[in-house]
């Protein structure tokens, strides 16, 4: 049975009634779920422009990456671990020579401040693949080294310490080593806390990807740990300096939330369409 059938038939489900939903279930259950709360879950840039004045919209109407929701459950598939679909952790590297020589040429990586969210963002892109352990600890700068995880036979998301607080000693070299020579990598994911904004730290990591010319992407994490009025600022704010003060990152930014998954399945089928995977 086809996708459109599949979507046609859940939306149809949808309007019946609510339905539940968990992040362990396919994209199907999202499609229960009635049109505000889907929107909110899956697209949250345009319900928080609900919030904003006519004059101000403009600012936020950069969405160059707007799947349809068949894209997006066609994403959601990639990221869910199966027989013939292995997503698992490969292994750890403190030097670009310690990394694994994959064969795989497309891969991303994630880069942010110690306690931004990594690992937790990692956790619920892989929440369709339970085997996957990606550790998480209270205390900020937890992961020491990079760490490798394959998405079957097509792609490798790498999950790179963090920098600022409690950051390795050998980050600059591990960490700018990597981003500069290795060939393979697609797309830089940088992570920005929404509560706090851009902070000096960030603006360091942000000036390596525009020297190294790296086409990387801001995405915001906890957003449900905003207001909304304190999310809209900081968006508008970062938005702003995006497109006035960077070249190489993407236009669009990426609210997510590791908690209520707000953004994720979005997040989801950018990734997969920048590999090359969105099919």
């Amino acid at each position: 049975r086809g996708w459109a059938e599949a979507v046609s038939e859940v939306t149809a489900a949808r309007e019946r009634g609510s339905g539940a939903y968990s992040m362990s279930q396919p994209f199907a259950e999202v499609l229960r779920l009635p049109q505000r709360q889907l929107t909110k879950l899956v697209f949250p840039l345009q319900e928080l422009e609900r919030h904003l004045a006519p004059d101000t919209r403009p600012s936020l109407r950069l969405r160059l990456f707007e799947p349809s929701l068949e894209a997006i459950a066609r994403a959601d598939g990639l990221f869910t671990s199966t027989a013939w679909h292995r997503i698992e952790y490969v292994s750890s590297a403190v030097r670009l020579d310690h990394a694994p020589g994959l064969l795989r040429p497309e891969k991303v990586c994630f880069i942010g401040r110690s306690n931004v969210g990594k690992s937790s963002l990692l956790k619920a892109l892989f929440s369709l693949a339970p085997e996957v352990e990606v550790r998480i600890s209270k205390t900020p700068g937890h992961t020491k080294k990079m760490n490798f995880f394959k998405v079957g036979k097509y792609f490798t998301m790498v999950d790179m310490p963090g920098y600022g607080y409690r950051a390795p000693e050998d980050f600059v070299d591990m960490v700018e080593t990597y981003l500069k020579e290795r060939r393979n990598l697609t797309r830089t994911f940088l992570l920005v806390d929404s509560v706090v904004g851009i902070q000096k730290t960030d603006s360091i990591a942000i000036e390596m990807c525009e020297e190294f010319a790296l086409p990387y992407v801001m995405v915001l994490t906890k957003i449900d740990k905003c207001s909304k009025g304190h999310l809209l600022k900081q968006v508008l704010q970062i938005q702003k300096f995006v497109d006035t003060q960077t070249q190489g990152c993407f236009p669009q930014l990426f609210p997510v939330s590791a908690v209520t998954y707000s953004g994720i399945h979005l997040l989801k089928c950018f990734i997969a369409n920048i590999t090359g995977n969105l099919r």
